[in-house]
């Protein structure tokens, strides 16, 4: 697979992201310095390979029945449509970014949280599509991001946190057509993830089903799990960067600030090499002193060690039972209908939370028709079907 000219392999270093995704607290202009600080080698900032912004509008995500999740609501979130509003970024104020990563000779990545929004989207000259966890069973988004890439060959990249092995492979065989520029990265969706529940193990197994790149989303607070995932077979990590762990917004807590960003960059390319040749000699890093290169060789060589004892598996746990019932998407109603009503796609659409018919299964309920009264903006269950 290739991301603009850069080929990610099983061989060459990994390809790292730092996902911006709403630090940037709702300012274009701290957006635009959070791609500087992500982007540029030297003089503070982080050195990754690309930035990875999120585009949605709170109105076409979050329905009526929205909730905030349990770490949004830790953070201080009240309201799940007021949080999403506040942190809305337009397609217009996204564009510098795009364009200052390319004066870098970087990339830019973008997730689209609805169909809709895919359109707009390819406004910009995006690198490559990025498929959020909770939308690993939004089949008509999936289709939709990998056929906006098609014609120049875009990759589409898919986090599989909250996510069984089997939904995995499932939305796999929907993307089968883009196999080539796909690729699955393991996740725990939990923010932050505790270091014990941080499920390398899960790298392994999706690499066991999908013949492709495999990578790691990163949601621990650690500098050192990108290298851990490296030696689990990772070739793509991403990770949430910040300007400020403290600020105010649901995922400050969950990101690094620049310079410990880098560092994570650097013990990601340390393992790398380790893997490559255990014996050669480590080398100052362009962070790293010797000495501290040297640690990280040894440390590199215990994580590998500790990672070949890890279970193989890819597995849902406690921790993200919350994220993936409040943001994954259901089938919901564009308006209030009567009983009897024979639904329409136009009736129809795709919204948050993942407690009504899944996001997949929307053709299933298209000609259905309506068992009782339904209000409008509100999530379609089996049982309002006849």
């Amino acid at each position: 697979m290739q991301i603009g000219s850069r080929p990610i392999t099983g061989s060459t270093p990994p390809y790292v992201i730092a996902e911006i995704g709403v630090n940037h607290d709702g300012s274009p202009q701290r957006a635009l310095q959070l791609t500087e600080l992500a982007l540029r080698g030297g003089d503070g900032g982080a050195g990754a390979e690309a930035v990875k912004f999120q585009l949605f509008e709170a109105d076409r995500l979050m329905s009526r029945d929205a909730k905030l999740a349990a770490y949004q609501k830790a953070a201080g979130e009240r309201d799940p449509l007021e949080m999403l509003r506040r942190l809305e970024l337009s397609i217009e104020s996204l564009a510098p970014c795009v364009q200052r990563a390319h004066e870098l000779g970087k990339h830019a990545i973008v997730s689209v949280f609805s169909v809709e929004m895919v359109e707009i989207a390819e406004q910009l000259p995006w690198d490559a599509y990025k498929a959020a966890s909770p939308d690993i069973v939004n089949r008509p988004l999936l289709e939709a991001m990998a056929k906006a890439g098609e014609k120049d060959g875009k990759p589409l990249i898919l986090s599989a946190g909250a996510a069984t092995l089997q939904e995995v492979g499932r939305a796999c065989t929907w993307l089968r057509g883009a196999r080539d520029r796909l690729a699955v990265l393991q996740c725990v969706s939990s923010y932050p993830t505790p270091m014990e529940q941080a499920e390398l193990g899960g790298i392994a197994a999706i690499a066991d089903i999908f013949d492709g790149i495999v990578g790691y989303s990163d949601h621990t607070d650690s500098e050192r799990t990108g290298a851990m995932a490296v030696a689990a077979g990772a070739a793509i990590l991403e990770k949430h960067m910040t300007y400020d762990r403290g600020a105010k917004g649901p995922d400050h807590a969950a990101s690094l600030e620049p310079e410990d960003f880098r560092k994570y960059r650097a013990y990601a390319r340390i393992a790398k090499r380790y893997e490559q040749d255990p014996r050669a000699k480590p080398y100052i890093d362009s962070f790293l002193s010797m000495e501290q290169e040297v640690a990280a060789y040894e440390l590199v060589a215990r994580m590998r060690e500790r990672q070949e004892q890890q279970p193989k598996v890819k597995r849902v746990l406690p921790i993200e039972e919350d994220v993936r019932r409040v943001s994954r998407q259901s089938v919901v109603t564009r308006r209030a209908m009567p009983a009897g009503h024979v639904l329409t796609r136009s009736d129809l659409t795709i919204k948050r939370p993942g407690t009504g018919i899944a996001a997949f299964e929307m053709e299933s309920v298209v000609g259905r028709t309506l068992a009782r009264d339904v209000e409008g903006d509100g999530v379609v269950m089996w049982e309002d079907l006849a």
